[in-house]
């Protein structure tokens, strides 16, 4: 009688590539017993079958969704900018920033869970943030100074859209801190609240860093199960609700002609002209109302595969390229021309960024532009011990 336990396959999958060899041991199980004799085997009760491999896992078409939904709105709503003096772009500007970057960050949090249990996902550190951060910066320097603008590079400033990778750098660092904690959401609120009481400067993003610090710590302590909670059809009509009454609300704001830097999570309060319980009160309105939308946009966008499934794994260009056409628009007054002062001149500016986005999230922009934003830097490690 064959002994099914010590049958092992001769090789794994070809699917299975460097990255899961952290885990292969979980897919080929080898069985652990010391060496039977011939004897022992005879006298062995009948053995249970070894377990079928599991399954190599795929990408979560869901996530990716999310990803290229919310890179959409990152070009059009730095489009939208010279034509604010207009009700339609002011408003739809506003319902933009109410949750776009707050929700950007939350998903990076949720996918900075297991981050510090790889060596190749903490060298990235280097790889997808120190490098490219120095590379655009220096870049858009150029771009500027070529413009006409004077020449102006520090790196420790992020300029514009750079403000992103050295927060989550930053973010990231931070993670093993508020796993230890019990109550780390609570903490993250109330350091974002008291943030307020003091001016932050942009120095290494350290406005951004706790002006948004509530979504990536709550994105850090979220489960799979906390998405599949959302995925109930009484919810996605609250959340359609939700969002109708913020796209109303967003045209009330715009029609007020308000400040609206409340909606860029980086000011004090002294910054806003607010007295300290006002501050509070803003922040604490802004951060519930953020959330909600948070939520609402999550419950709506489609679980399955979808034709920007795959747009969605390349959403770091569309966000760190997006800008070389559009600060470019701007010199140019491309986006000031008086035909596009109306809603109409709004509908045509999202299109046009909506499919900049599409054409920067194409494997072909990738494969231009991948030695400057993926930069393969194995020489720079130390190979971890055993290997």
């Amino acid at each position: 009688m064959t002994d099914t336990r010590t049958s092992v396959p001769a090789t794994a999958p070809s699917s299975v590539g460097p990255q899961d060899t952290t885990d292969a041991a979980n897919r080929w199980p080898i069985p652990q017993e010391p060496f039977w004799g011939d004897d022992q085997r005879e006298e062995a009760a009948a053995p249970e079958p070894e377990p079928e491999p599991a399954p190599v896992k795929k990408r979560d078409p869901y996530l990716d969704n999310v990803k290229f939904v919310l890179i959409a709105l990152v070009p059009i709503g730095h489009a939208l900018v010279p034509s604010l003096n207009t009700t339609s772009s002011r408003a739809l500007y506003i319902f933009i920033y109410m949750f776009h970057m707050p929700l950007f960050v939350m998903i990076s949090g949720y996918l900075s869970r297991n981050f510090w249990n790889s060596n190749a996902k903490t060298n990235k550190l280097v790889d997808t943030f120190v490098i490219p951060y120095v590379i655009v910066e220096v870049g858009y320097a150029a771009l500027r100074t070529a413009l006409g603008q004077k020449w102006s590079l520090t790196i420790i400033d992020p300029a514009w859209l750079n403000w992103y990778l050295l927060a989550l750098l930053f973010w990231r660092l931070s993670t093993p801190v508020w796993k230890r904690m019990k109550f780390p959401v609570p903490v993250a609120i109330a350091i974002y609240l008291f943030a307020g009481f003091s001016q932050i400067s942009g120095d290494f993003s350290m406005d951004r860093f706790f002006g948004l610090l509530p979504f990536f710590v709550i994105g850090l302590v979220m489960q799979p199960e906390h998405f599949q909670l959302l995925n109930r059809r009484w919810i996605k009509v609250v959340s359609a609700v939700v969002l109708l009454c913020a796209g109303v609300a967003a045209a009330f704001v715009a029609k007020l002609d308000l400040t609206l830097k409340p909606f860029y999570f980086k000011h004090s309060n002294a910054d806003m002209d607010l007295s300290w319980w006002m501050g509070l009160s803003v922040k604490s309105v802004l951060l519930i109302c953020t959330l909600a939308m948070c939520f609402a946009v999550l419950a709506l966008i489609p679980r399955g595969e979808t034709w920007y499934s795959d747009l969605g794994t390349r959403t770091l260009y569309a966000y760190l390229l997006h800008g070389i056409p559009v600060l470019i628009a701007k010199d140019q007054g491309w986006l000031e021309l008086p035909w596009l002062q109306g809603p109409l001149g709004t509908l045509a500016v999202t299109s046009a960024m909506f499919a900049l986005a599409i054409v920067l999230c194409l494997p072909e922009t990738r494969t231009v532009f991948k030695w400057i934003i993926e930069p393969r830097l194995t020489w720079l490690y130390r190979r971890p011990s055993g290997s």
